[in-house]
């Protein structure tokens, strides 16, 4: 079966709000074997919605719709769909009973707008609301349609993810007789064109069904392998071998072969390890403190963070030598590694991690430029301390997230290779 997904809403247009919701039941139906093949944001306007979905059903099997059920008067999906199939609305009596209950419960009376949110499109299959209070729709759209259906849902993500748990994606499961595999291959420190060029044999054969996509994003590159079948067991293996063929001959860039993140599978390893980190950082603000302890169980590991953004600071908290920095700035690998030993003496840790940098747009010059990076990793076990410098390219947002990733990476590197 094949699916688009169609997200009525002004909002998505404006860029006021990012299209989560898409994202999340292309996942939910990857899981059944349906595939997305489309994603559209159309505006509130009755017609135009009309005209969207008329496209949509004519190529895909289902089609699924977010947004526009709601009480006020840019909710036009409704109207939408009675202008495109010529049906009438109709009063669900299981909608409007939790609907009264819902009231009730919230100490408000079932005004007429509110049980207008029970209406639905004659002949669906009600999708219940178990977070809100507008009811869900699957409707078989008939001849004119090739039996395709439409599936209406509230554009608001916690109504959505419910209704997709709960009813859509069980109802379509037993009608889909295909079966998709995805895995993301999570790489770093190597750029799109030259994986691309490692990997190129094994793009020239990939199996039938399957496919390849870059990923690029601001920290590195996600490959993700895509195969679909009708047989489980075939697409499977043909997904893992593509995988390990990728894996032989880029492994030594790759991190993980799953939704995971560098700090997730840092904090795994250093879990299985019982060992600790802490982090001292400047340029960056204390997003290596915020990544690392973004992973649930990182108390476990994580000891204590620093952000030292002043010369002072450095010298105050973690003991660097202020000659250290007169002589050789506080950019340097020098400084990095006199912040990385202070942390780790301060914290106790088995490594202390440190960035010293110029994120931009102003502070850099010809000897330093903005985008230079300094960092550090002292290591408990063997007294010793690694640094390195490195030079990014982008604005200051985009810096400090390439910072952050690349002292990541330095720990990461470390712990794949002891």
């Amino acid at each position: 079966m094949r699916a688009e997904i169609v997200s009525i809403g002004d909002e998505l247009l404006k860029g006021q709000r990012i299209n989560s919701n898409a994202t999340f039941m292309a996942s939910g139906l990857a899981g059944i074997g349906i595939a997305v093949n489309r994603i559209v944001a159309c505006s509130d306007v009755e017609s135009e919605i009309a005209a969207v979905l008329a496209e949509s059903l004519e190529r895909a099997e289902v089609v699924l719709v977010t947004g526009g059920l709601g009480p006020t008067r840019d909710d036009r999906t409704r109207s939408a769909v009675q202008l495109l199939l010529q049906r009438d609305l109709e009063l669900s009596k299981d909608a409007c009973e939790k609907l009264a209950s819902l009231m009730k419960q919230r100490g408000r009376t079932m005004t007429d707008a509110l049980r207008d949110q029970a209406m639905v499109i004659e002949g669906s299959h009600v999708i219940p609301n178990t977070k809100g209070s507008a009811a869900g729709m699957i409707i078989g759209c008939g001849e004119r349609f090739k039996r395709h259906y439409l599936v209406l849902m509230p554009g608001v993500p916690s109504e959505m993810k419910a209704m997709m748990e709960l009813t859509v994606l069980p109802y379509f499961s037993v009608l889909s007789s295909s079966f998709i595999r995805h895995t993301p291959i999570k790489t770093l420190g190597i750029g799109e064109s030259m994986l691309a060029e490692m990997i190129v044999e094994v793009e020239d054969s990939l199996p039938a069904g399957t496919t390849l996509a870059y990923l690029p994003h601001a920290a590195g590159v996600t490959l993700m392998i895509s195969t679909l079948g009708s047989d489980r067991e075939v697409v499977d293996s043909d997904n893992r071998r593509v995988v390990d063929a990728i894996l032989k001959r880029a492994g030594r860039f790759i991190y993980a072969t799953a939704e995971s993140t560098l700090e997730e599978t840092i904090g795994e390893i250093l879990t299985q390890r019982g060992m600790s980190v802490a982090v001292a950082e400047s340029c960056t603000g204390g997003l290596v403190a915020s990544r690392l302890t973004d992973v649930p169980g990182s108390s476990a590991y994580f000891y204590q963070g620093f952000v030292v953004y002043s010369n002072e600071a450095k010298e105050r908290a973690l003991g660097v030598a202020k000659e250290t920095i007169e002589e050789f700035g506080a950019v340097s690998e020098e400084v990095a590694c006199a912040m990385a030993t202070g942390c780790l003496e301060k914290s106790g840790a088995d490594f202390a991690l440190s960035t010293t940098g110029i994120a931009g747009p102003a502070g850099g010059s010809h000897e330093k430029p903005v985008g230079m990076l300094c960092l550090a990793l002292a290591i408990k076990s063997s007294g010793t301390v690694q640094s390195r410098t490195l030079f990014m390219h982008g604005d200051r947002e985009l810096n400090k997230i390439r910072f952050s990733e690349a002292v990541l990476r330095e720990l990461w590197e470390h712990l794949r290779a002891v």
